[in-house]
């Protein structure tokens, strides 16, 4: 694994921090597809039951390294050919669907900036627990470039169309408080206290019911997207599926005999 990206799993957690923090993390190619290959890594390891998704420095992420992308475009006129926006195929879009495709819960720790690619990271998480110092920026139209990274899928889901549209027509940044109040963000927790405060929360899902879990990731984007009749039959087949496991069986002995259940994520 690239040094540019971080990987450590512990008590079935498997952590993934950006670590270009001289960059403010921002994305060059080598990040890029360390990152997808450590999302893909988390998602196959069935010892991984949770993964937290965080950075070093002083910013989560600001999207693309903009120093790498002007050579990239100089190529491209000087060669007549269009492969730099090719990075949203090859790289951008696998990344969030990783991250909101994980059949494990994903919690994104934001540490500081999180803007345009950075920011779609964190909204493809299923929690975000934000630093009372961090930021939102979606910062596309400010250098003339539509949303990517999943964020016109995502951000309108979190607070609506038209805060949406205005975060994406107007980028400016949304400090972390006017972020929770939006929904943005789940959670605001001094900085200080943040990488504490993180990884008690993903530990916590790590040792709940995994597969559980992973039904109501699927129950929730499946339901984005259909209607309430097709939405009433994947919740019975994915009902169906969870209480075959192991951990509802053991659950439910669990508070017939008023006991704590125990769960293997099986």
């Amino acid at each position: 694994m690239a040094d540019t990206v971080l990987y450590d799993v512990t008590d079935a957690v498997a952590t993934i921090t950006l670590n270009r923090p001289d960059a403010m993390n921002a994305m060059n190619t080598e990040a890029k597809v360390a990152l997808r290959d450590a999302l893909h890594r988390a998602a196959a390891d069935p010892v991984v039951r949770a993964v937290l998704l965080t950075a070093t420095g002083r910013a989560f992420c600001v999207g693309q390294d903009l120093k790498e992308h002007v050579q990239l475009l100089a190529e491209d006129r000087e060669k007549g050919t269009r492969h730099t926006m090719d990075t949203v195929r090859e790289h951008y879009n696998p990344i969030v669907a990783a991250i909101a495709g994980m059949p494990k819960p994903v919690v994104a720790a934001v540490n500081g900036v999180a803007a345009g690619a950075g920011a779609g990271y964190a909204m493809a998480a299923d929690h975000r627990i934000v630093a009372d110092t961090a930021s939102f920026n979606t910062s596309f139209a400010g250098v003339a470039l539509s949303a990517d990274s999943g964020l016109s899928w995502t951000l309108p889901r979190l607070i609506g169309h038209g805060r949406a549209a205005d975060l994406l027509l107007f980028p400016r940044t949304v400090g972390a408080q006017e972020a929770l109040e939006l929904g943005i963000a789940n959670r605001v927790v001094p900085a200080a206290e943040l990488a504490a405060e993180a990884a008690a929360l993903v530990r916590r899902l790590a040792q709940g019911p995994t597969l559980a879990y992973a039904a109501i990731k699927e129950s929730l984007a499946y339901g984005a997207a259909h209607s309430l009749t097709e939405t009433l039959a994947k919740e019975d087949e994915l009902q169906t599926r969870a209480g075959a496991s192991r951990d509802h069986h053991a659950a439910v002995e669990a508070f017939v005999k008023k006991e704590k259940p125990h769960f293997e994520g099986r």
